[in-house]
Formats: C-alpha cells, structure tokens, sequence
C-alpha cells in the first residue's frame, strides 16, 4: 500500500463518507475505512476489492491512532462534529497528517479555528474544516468574486435548492447545533457571530436564469458565516434558503435522498448565488450542480489532493477560499459544478 496515496475516511459508510470514499478511488488513491460500526465498515470493504477496515471510536484515542497510522491524511465524515471534529484533529496532530471534514455545524466550525489555529500553524499542519458543499463552497464563490478586492462590505450566499431530503447525520448535526444555541438563531453582522430570537423573513431572491426570483428565508444560516470572515474582511456575512427546501428540511416526515443514477446521486439540483458588494459596486459567483451530498466529495478529495502535492497558500486551521487558489480549485470542478463569474 502506497502509504503517500493512502486517505482514512472517518465515517466512511455514512452517505456523504461513501461518496468520499467512491472520489478517492476515482482518482487513484486508497481510502483507509474508519467509524465506529465495524460490521458497516465490512459491508462497504465488500463492495470495494481489498480496502483496509480500521473500527475506531472518537472516546478511544488508541483506536483513532490506529486509524490514521500508515496515512497521509484524514477525511472526517462522521457527524456531529461537535462530538467528532476534535478527537479526530487531535488523533491528526499526533499522526502529524493532513485533517479535512465536510462539517456544516456552525458551532464545530467556529471550534475548530478557536481552538487548533495555534497548534495546527506550529505543527505546520493543514486543517481544513467545512471542506463541503456548505462552508466549503460557499467560501470559494466568495473568495472569487471579491477578486482583487482586499476587503467589501458584504457577503449575500443565497442557495436555490430544488428540495432537500437530509441524511440522518444533517439532522442529527441539526439538532445538536439547535441544542448549543438554545433554540436560537445566528448570524454574522458587525465582524462576529451573534445570537438572537428573531422571525427570520421570507424575502425575494433574484437568482440567475433559468432558477430566476425565488422566495427565501433571510437569516438560514449556514457554516458559511465562519468560514468566509475567517479570513476576508467582511463584516457582514448573509445567508438564505430556498423556502421550498426550508420546508423539507424542517418536515416531520423528511426524508433520505434517494438514488436515481449509477453514481448514487438523488435528482436534486441546486444553485449557489454568491453577492458580494462594496460601496455601490457588487460582483458576483454562481455555480450550479446536482446533489449537494455527492458534491461534497470532490470538494473534499480535491482539497486532500491539492494539500499532498504542495497547492497550499499558507498552514494551520484554514477554510477553503484561504488555503487554495479559490478560481483555480474551482475550475478543478468542472465535471462536478458549472460556474460564472461577473465582476
């Protein structure tokens, strides 16, 4: 086993992890199979010709060890991360690899940078949290709209979501985050994250053709508030939903994506709609693609590729748009994403 090619995915038979999993193969690497259920691990080495099973449980520090031993770096899949994301960065630093996840929950997000920045940047480690279709994506629109712009005044993420049917783990992640939060909600207005109990709206949103104007919730916000002023300066970081996609998620009867090719995709279609202004100017990043799950494994395997080959601007805890060539990595995803840029 080519141990420079070899990537531990935790969490690797939840539905994002088998993506994952599927986009490593894909691109010639040898994913490691993690998580807590061994008898899970072994269904999905048996559909997958040789693949290493390693059973590791985050309260086990040993078994983590044993995870990652061998690797040369580390997909976290396994939600919440509220519970996962700091047991499986430290079991990182120790094995002295690469850590990337696919979190949305705010709070684990803000966790991360608050507590690893230091360490990661002494250790010279990449750790890249959010590395998702939210969070993740949302960063790189936004970090290539603004350009050449060194700071704006804001940033509107709007997200035209056809439905959502969310996986166990988004709304288990859902109601972890709730429970952190006291029922409340969150937001990014003047430079930080604050808390409030207010309705959110139903506004109006003028996505590009051929989605065209959609009611949204204002104020549905997404991890996109921790990465983008992580490291652009924008005091004000907005995000929306689609009502319609609002509506599923919050449904007492939600439910899973179902499949509907050989990839294992759902039908689901989406458009991220990134606005960013400063002073009367505005530009603009739009990228459209198909499930928001299954893109988040390209996502991730091509930040774990680009950080193995040395495609990194700078180490430690960072989000996506800081840590690569956010236009660069996007064109990287072409199969997977189409985009427009209008400055």
């Amino acid at each position: 086993m080519e141990s420079a090619r070899t990537v531990a995915v935790f969490g690797a038979y939840g539905h994002t992890g088998r993506f994952v999993v599927a986009e490593l193969l894909e691109r010639g690497f040898v994913p490691v199979l993690s998580g807590r259920d061994a008898e899970r691990l072994r269904t999905l080495a048996a559909s997958h010709d040789g693949l290493d099973v390693r059973p590791a449980s985050v309260d086990d520090p040993v078994s983590l060890d044993r995870a990652l031993a061998g690797t040369a770096a580390v997909v976290n899949c396994a939600g919440p991360f509220a519970v996962t994301g700091a047991p499986v960065i430290e079991a990182a630093l120790r094995a002295g690899i690469p850590y990337v996840d696919v979190a949305a929950e705010i709070e684990a997000n803000a966790d991360t940078f608050a507590r690893f920045a230091d360490r990661a940047r002494a250790a010279g480690t990449a750790i890249v949290p959010a590395m998702a279709f939210y969070g993740g994506l949302g960063d790189l629109l936004a970090t290539t709209a603004m350009g050449d712009w060194t700071a704006a005044d804001e940033v509107h993420v709007a997200y035209g979501l056809s439905s959502w049917h969310p996986t166990a783990g988004t709304l288990a992640a859902g109601k972890v985050s709730r429970e952190r939060r006291g029922g409340r909600h969150v937001r990014h207005t003047g430079g930080r994250l604050e808390y409030h109990d207010e309705a959110l709206p139903v506004l109006e949103w003028p996505f590009p053709a051929p989605m065209g104007t959609r009611p949204v919730v204002g104020g549905f916000t997404m991890a996109d508030v921790v990465t983008v002023p992580s490291h652009l300066a924008v005091p004000e970081v907005r995000t929306y939903m689609a009502v319609d996609a609002a509506r599923d998620l919050s449904a007492p009867d939600a439910s899973a994506p179902a499949p509907v090719d050989e990839r294992g995709r759902s039908a689901q279609t989406f458009l991220v709609d990134v606005l960013v202004r400063s002073g009367g100017a505005e530009r603009r990043a739009v990228a459209a693609g198909r499930d928001i799950y299954a893109v988040s494994a390209p996502l991730a395997v091509e930040a774990v590729h680009r950080i193995l080959t040395g495609r990194t601007r700078t180490t430690g805890v960072a989000s996506a748009g800081e840590m690569f060539d956010a236009p660069d990595f996007l064109c990287a995803l072409s199969a997977h994403l189409s985009l427009d840029v209008r400055h």
